[in-house]
C-alpha cells in the first residue's frame, strides 16, 4: 500500500515538472520527462512493485540470490582456472601437437653445421655475401608457430 502511494506521488510530480518544461517550449523534454514518470504507475498496475517488495522482505528469495551469486562465481572460477590451464587434457594434446608442427624442421638446426670450425685438411671457406633474395625460412617458422 506504501509503495503504491510513493509511486503515485512520483508520477506525479514527475508530471508536474513535465508540464513545466512544456510550458517553456521544451516539448521534446516534456514528452520524455512524461514517459519517465508514467513508468512507475505502470509497475504499480501490472503487480511488479508488489512482487517486489514481496520478495525484498523475504529470507527465502535472498537465500536464493546467494545460491545465484555462488553459483556465478563458480562459473567465473572455473573459466579462468580453464583459460589458465589450457582447457581439457585432450586440447593441451592438441596445442602441443599444432606447437611442434608449427616450427619448420631445418630451423631448429644449427645454420653452421656440426662445428664452427672447419675439418683438419681444408682450409675455411670465405663467408659468402648474402644473395639479394635471403631465405627467410627461419623468420616464416617464427610467424607460423605464432599463427601469422
Amino acid at each position: 500500500m506504501i509503495a503504491e502511494t510513493v509511486c503515485s506521488a512520483v508520477s506525479a510530480a514527475g508530471l508536474g515538472i513535465a508540464a513545466v518544461s512544456a510550458y517553456r517550449k521544451r516539448f521534446l523534454s516534456a514528452a520524455r520527462l512524461a514517459a519517465y514518470s508514467l513508468v512507475p504507475v505502470g509497475l504499480v498496475m501490472t503487480g511488479v512493485v508488489g512482487w517486489a517488495a514481496d520478495t525484498a522482505f523475504s529470507l527465502k528469495a535472498w537465500i536464493g540470490f546467494g545460491v545465484l551469486g555462488v553459483a556465478w562465481l563458480m562459473f567465473l572460477g572455473t573459466r579462468a582456472v580453464e583459460r589458465r590451464t589450457g582447457g581439457t587434457r585432450k586440447e593441451r594434446k592438441a596445442a602441443k601437437a599444432a606447437q611442434r608442427e608449427a616450427v619448420a624442421p631445418a630451423a631448429s638446426a644449427p645454420s653452421l653445421g656440426a662445428s664452427a670450425r672447419p675439418p683438419e685438411g681444408r682450409p675455411a671457406a670465405k663467408p659468402q655475401k648474402a644473395a639479394p633474395a635471403e631465405d627467410f625460412s627461419d623468420i616464416e617458422a617464427i610467424l607460423k608457430k605464432h599463427g601469422i
